[in-house]
């Protein structure tokens, strides 16, 4: 602010407070990036869904017409001795090699979560490696790393989760909390499939196995479209606080 002295017609030495002229304010706007992801994350994504879904109903119906897919599940596809087991076995380790390619590409979930997703990928090419034997009641290899898999796959939105305005939804605590959930659930439903032998035990597995192949796919095209419609905010208006400051001599 500046003091002037009038000139002729004014009071001698009496001061007057000259403000600044009218300025139009406009509002300033501040853009928030989001680390997108890269095409090879959304093409590995994409393809760990429809290749897990070929690949067992391909398995399926190159078994004898006695393989009941509602009630066995798909490790049997697998197992030594079942028909073109080879169909399923490819299956596990491309899914898994989509899911590694997956955590990698995916830069704006938390750290812990990748390293979990990438994990269940390394365990699922190891249950591949360690298929059901005929005959066998309780394959111990097959069914560590099947449980190891499984737990990775359940639990890895739990630790992608990040807070902020402009984190894309499928990262955000809530929804991540509400995916390991139904996630849960449904691994819930395929254990008390095979512990009770109720006869849904190939349902309840394909089921599970559609939902967590399906999941990354939603967080990645979530985070595609947070980049690229960035969240635009306005952030206030230049001279704002300086108009509402109090006026001191």
């Amino acid at each position: 602010m500046t003091w002037v002295r009038t000139g002729a017609g004014g009071p001698r030495g009496t001061a007057m407070l000259a403000r600044p002229p009218f300025e139009r304010l406009t509002p300033t706007t501040t853009v928030v990036r989001v680390r997108g992801v890269p095409w090879w994350g959304v093409v590995s994504s994409a393809a760990a869904p429809v290749l897990m879904v070929t690949g067992w109903t391909v398995a399926a119906r190159l078994q004898p017409p006695s393989f009941d897919p509602v009630a066995q599940p798909v490790s049997a596809l697998a197992a030594l001795g079942a028909t073109d087991r080879w169909v399923m076995t490819l299956t596990f380790v491309v899914v898994g090699g989509c899911y590694l390619l997956t955590g990698l590409a995916l830069r704006p979930a938390g750290t812990p979560g990748r390293l979990i997703l990438m994990a269940g990928a390394v365990a699922g090419a190891l249950v591949a490696a360690n298929p059901e034997h005929p005959g066998a009641t309780f394959p111990l290899p097959h069914i560590i790393w099947a449980t190891a898999g499984c737990a990775a796959v359940v639990a890895w939105p739990a630790g992608a989760w990040r807070r902020g305005r402009s984190v894309p939804w499928g990262l955000r605590p809530a929804v991540s909390a509400g995916a390991v959930a139904v996630l849960v659930v449904l691994l819930g439903w395929f254990a008390a499939e095979l512990i009770t032998g109720a006869g849904q035990a190939g349902l309840a597995e394909r089921v599970f196995g559609a939902a967590q192949a399906l999941w990354p796919l939603a967080v990645v095209v979530s985070c595609r479209r947070a980049a690229v419609g960035a969240d635009v905010r306005p952030t206030g208006m230049p001279g704002l606080e300086q108009a509402g400051a109090p006026e001191t001599s």
